[in-house]
């Protein structure tokens, strides 16, 4: 029975063709994924203070762009700070568990 699941369990999880990755690798991905998330919302806040800074000096800038710039920055902002709780909150209760 055992031996059955083992053989399934191998036939899901690992595809013909395709190499496991080691740890430091996927950690490396992984890394640069959560890099380039953080880099695109920083990236969102500087485009949002630009356009209303441009607003603000009276240059040629649409208002509505400017609104949806600063929205978007928001939006990006909460949905990474909502993310970094859940990391948080997973983190503590694996933690809190007994082995």
């Amino acid at each position: 029975m055992i031996d059955k699941i083992n053989i399934a369990t191998q036939q899901v999880f690992s595809k013909p063709g395709i190499q496991p990755k080691s740890a430091s690798s996927v950690q490396k991905e992984f890394s640069h994924l959560l890099k380039d998330a953080i880099n695109n919302v920083n990236e969102s806040q500087k485009t949002s203070d630009i356009m209303t800074e441009k607003l603000i000096k009276g240059e040629n800038v649409d208002l509505h762009q400017v609104m949806i710039a600063s929205e978007k920055a928001s939006v990006s902002l909460q949905t990474t700070l909502q993310i970094r709780n859940k990391v948080i909150e997973a983190y503590q209760e694996i933690m809190r568990m007994q082995v």
